[in-house]
């Protein structure tokens, strides 16, 4: 069997990190052919420490943890590959769980000849077990507000734009020129961008899966969905065919609200107009967000969804405004 090498980008998370190495101590795939690379920003919490008491109670598990000063995700993942020795590489996230044949399932798929780059779903949970917790996690897995962006939700296997963390040769990165370090955020997606510019194919299937945990209040969410949108203008700026109708909607939905406020200021139909758009943009919200709050037995969280659907929609395409407005300004 080839040998897979986990890399993980890491910084500060010891409240996560054991589970993870638990999950991938407990997979199916042979675990002498399995090594695990962190890749750790220099943590100033425990993270190091409970990485070492798990390495020391699981001797026969290969757990290595290298310095990355730059503290960024990109560059974590390079260094992270130049340190591993497997032929395939699998990306995960130091706060994921992956299934227990999540390995199995991603050396088939590749060897299966599926895709250069295969991957799964995200069966996002909750940081915590508080009412906007929770909420956030039935929006951030919802298609109204994340999308089309399907290893979110999706449980149709095919060729995709992106999936999340991802399994691959180690050739096809390398031939690539790796992750590229200059984009903080999208890192995945722009990998994905540059392998299918180069003939390759991403392979979705939802029989590769993860746990993953959504962020646990609102700001926390603001700030996550500011920097996506934020990176993605700098990723589109370099390949504008990627764009995709989803990724388009936030900005000009944003742009268009802010644009009927500030004209409402001196013009009373604006603000009518404005006022009627954010009442039916609400409502729908709304709408859509009742049955899985049922399903979640609170009714409650039919309100929490749509807040963080908001937070979600205005802090992306503002974050998106801002790096094309920054953009523009910067090269006059």
């Amino acid at each position: 069997m080839p040998r897979v090498s986990v890399v993980v980008p890491c910084y500060n998370e010891e409240r996560t990190i054991a589970h993870l190495l638990t999950a991938l101590c407990e997979q199916t795939y042979p675990r002498g052919e399995v090594e695990v690379v962190i890749a750790d920003g220099l943590s100033t919490d425990r993270t190091r420490e409970v990485i070492a008491a798990f390495a020391s109670q699981h001797p026969d598990m290969q757990i290595h943890v290298v310095d990355n000063p730059a503290r960024n995700i990109p560059t974590a993942l390079n260094i992270a590959i130049a340190n591993a020795t497997g032929s395939i590489i699998l990306r995960l996230d130091a706060h994921a769980i992956p299934a227990g044949d999540y390995i199995e399932q991603c050396v088939g798929a590749l060897d299966a000849g599926l895709g250069e780059n295969v991957g799964g779903v995200w069966r996002i949970h909750p940081y915590s077990d508080s009412l906007i917790a929770r909420s956030i996690a039935l929006a951030a897995a919802h298609p109204f507000g994340v999308g089309d962006a399907r290893y979110r939700y999706s449980s149709k296997a095919g060729l995709v734009d992106t999936v999340p963390f991802g399994c691959f040769l180690r050739e096809t990165v390398e031939a690539i020129g790796g992750y590229d370090e200059s984009l903080l955020t999208n890192e995945d997606y722009e990998l994905n961008a540059r392998i299918r510019l180069n003939g390759g194919r991403i392979y979705f299937t939802p029989h590769i899966s993860a746990i993953y945990f959504s962020r646990a209040t609102l700001p926390e969410l603001a700030r996550q969905y500011w920097r996506y949108g934020y990176w993605k203008f700098r990723m589109l700026k370099r390949y504008p065919r990627t764009l995709r109708a989803r990724q388009a909607l936030p900005p000009v939905f944003v742009g268009g609200m802010i644009s009927l406020l500030l004209l409402g200021l001196f013009w009373r139909p604006a603000a009518l107009v404005f006022l009627s758009l954010f009442a039916v943009y609400f409502l729908t919200l709304l709408a859509v967000s009742i049955v899985p709050a049922a399903r979640a037995g609170n009714i409650m969280m039919a309100f929490g969804i749509p807040l963080a659907m908001m937070t979600m929609h205005f802090c992306w395409g503002a974050g998106f405004l801002y790096s094309a407005l920054t953009n523009i300004f910067r090269d006059r």
